[in-house]
């Protein structure tokens, strides 16, 4: 009988992992996800095609798990941070501002989160990439919606937002005009006068006009 195989050691593996994923993010920011090729992912991780290739078998799958992965970690700092709701007696509109200043935290704090999100949309779009292959990013997405789920409803029961629009409109809204907004202002698609300008204070007022247009 032959030797058997040695085991894969899973801290090292999941840290082999982890180092393609966080390279990978670090190119896809620097030189946009399209100029990348998974040879040069390899070659700045320390590692030969063959061993990124037996962690993520295409590129596609490669971003989508970068996506995954760093989303995932914004929102996990997030929700274990001290500003986080975690009083039940919290009403919906102290919750919805939580929800609200949490874009404003991300541009703040991770503005290469925010442009590789920009370039992460377009790849996706021009590269037309399997629903399968997406399914770990629509699963992240999954788990924010089902706490947006969870404060609209809440919202019904304490009165202190409208929920006369519906909660899939409402979870839109929000999600489109925050999100784009601090994208833009993070990759510099913005009027800049000769003064300068306060980004933060201008993203504020954009947060407070949301907070007002949904407050009961």
């Amino acid at each position: 009988m032959g030797t058997p195989g040695r085991k894969k050691n899973p801290v090292q593996t999941t840290a082999t992992r982890n180092k393609f994923l966080e390279t990978s993010f670090n190119l896809f920011v620097s030189k946009n996800i399209e100029s990348v090729t998974m040879s040069q992912i390899a070659k700045a991780s320390g590692y030969r095609d063959m061993t990124l290739y037996r962690y993520f078998a295409s590129k596609p799958i490669l971003v989508v798990a970068v996506a995954s992965w760093k989303w995932e970690q914004f929102q996990n700092e997030l929700f274990s941070s001290k500003s986080a709701p975690k009083n039940e007696k919290l009403t919906a509109k102290e919750i919805f501002e939580f929800y609200l200043d949490s874009y404003l935290m991300l541009y703040k704090n991770n503005k290469d989160l925010l442009k590789f999100n920009q370039c992460f949309n377009v790849y996706v779009k021009s590269e037309d990439i399997e629903t399968e292959t997406l399914r770990p990013y629509e699963n992240m997405i999954k788990n924010l919606r089902e706490r947006f789920h969870n404060l609209y409803i809440k919202a019904q029961e304490d009165k202190t937002l409208k929920t006369e629009e519906t909660e899939e409109e409402m979870f839109c809204t929000t999600l489109h005009l925050m999100l784009a907004v601090v994208t833009r202002y993070a990759v510099g698609l913005v009027y800049i006068p000769e003064k300068g300008f306060d980004a933060e204070k201008e993203l504020l007022k954009m947060k407070e006009m949301l907070l007002a247009r949904y407050s009961a």
